[in-house]
C-alpha cells in the first residue's frame, strides 16, 4: 500500500529526505518506516539531516543514521550544529540551509516533524519543510514527550514484529546519552507503536503514524 501511494513499483529506487531537529528524532519518529521502505526499495538514495547535535549527541546521530540506512544505495548523512532550543531565533540561517538543500535534491518523499508539535524546534523544521518543498509528498511524524501533544494522525504504516523490534532496539542501543531521561524507554517506544498498530487495524500489532496534510494522486 505504501509503495502504491508513492506511485512506484517494488524495488524501484526512491529519493527519500529525512529531517529531524535533534539527534534521535528521525529514528523515533519514522525509523520503522525507513526500514520498511529500504527493504522494498534497496537501491534508494537517502538524505538524512539532523539540525542540532554536538559532541556525543553528534556521534549518536551518525550511528543512528548508519544503523537505519544500511540497505540504502547511497546515504548522505548531515549533522548540523544549530543551537538546541533556539531554532526560532536562528530562523534565517536555518531557512538558508533549506534553500541550499532544495537546490541539491528533489526527493520523492520527505519525512519531517508534526506541525502541531509543541517543541519550538520541531515546529520550525516542519514549517520550513512545507515552505521549501511545496511540490513534494510530505509525511509528518510524531515524537512522544512531556508536552502531551499527540494528535489524530491520518496515515499509518504497519510494521511487522521484526521491524518494530529492530527499531526499538536500535534506538535504545544508539542513544545512550538519553537513557537517564524519563521519556526514553523501550516500553514507551513499543507502547506508541502498539497504540498506532491497534488504530491501523490489520493483522500486525504495530504501526507508525503520520500526518499527511496534502497529497496528490
Amino acid at each position: 500500500m505504501l509503495t502504491s501511494t508513492l506511485g512506484v513499483k517494488p524495488a524501484e529506487p526512491l529519493s527519500i529526505l529525512c529531517l529531524g531537529a535533534h539527534s534521535d528524532d528521525i529514528e523515533i519518529g519514522c525509523g520503522g518506516t525507513i526500514l520498511k521502505l529500504l527493504a522494498l526499495h534497496p537501491q534508494s538514495r537517502l538524505t538524512w539531516v539532523v539540525f542540532s547535535a554536538a559532541g556525543s549527541r553528534a556521534d549518536e546521530a551518525r550511528r543512528g543514521a548508519a544503523c537505519f540506512s544500511q540497505q540504502s544505495r547511497c546515504a548522505d548523512v548531515r549533522v548540523l550544529s544549530f543551537r538546541d532550543g533556539f531554532f526560532p531565533y536562528e530562523g534565517v540561517e536555518i531557512k538558508e540551509y533549506f534553500e541550499t538543500l532544495k537546490s541539491q535534491i528533489q526527493p520523492d518523499l520527505v519525512f519531517t516533524h508534526y506541525r502541531q508539535d509543541r517543541h519550538q524546534d520541531h515546529r520550525i523544521i516542519s514549517d520550513f519543510t512545507w515552505n521549501t518543498f511545496r511540490n513534494h509528498l510530505i509525511f509528518e511524524y510524531e515524537i512522544p514527550k512531556f508536552d502531551g501533544d499527540f494528535g489524530q494522525p491520518n496515515m499509518y504504516v504497519r510494521l511487522d514484529d521484526e521491524a518494530a523490534s529492530a527499531k526499538c532496539a536500535a534506538v535504545m542501543e544508539t542513544f545512550v546519552s538519553q537513557k537517564i531521561k524519563h521519556w526514553l524507554s523501550e516500553d514507551l517506544l513499543f507502547a506508541v507503536l502498539r497504540i498506532r498498530g491497534m488504530e491501523a487495524g490489520g493483522s500486525t500489532r504495530y504501526a507508525e503514524a503520520f500526518y499527511s496534510r496534502k497529497m496528490t494522486l
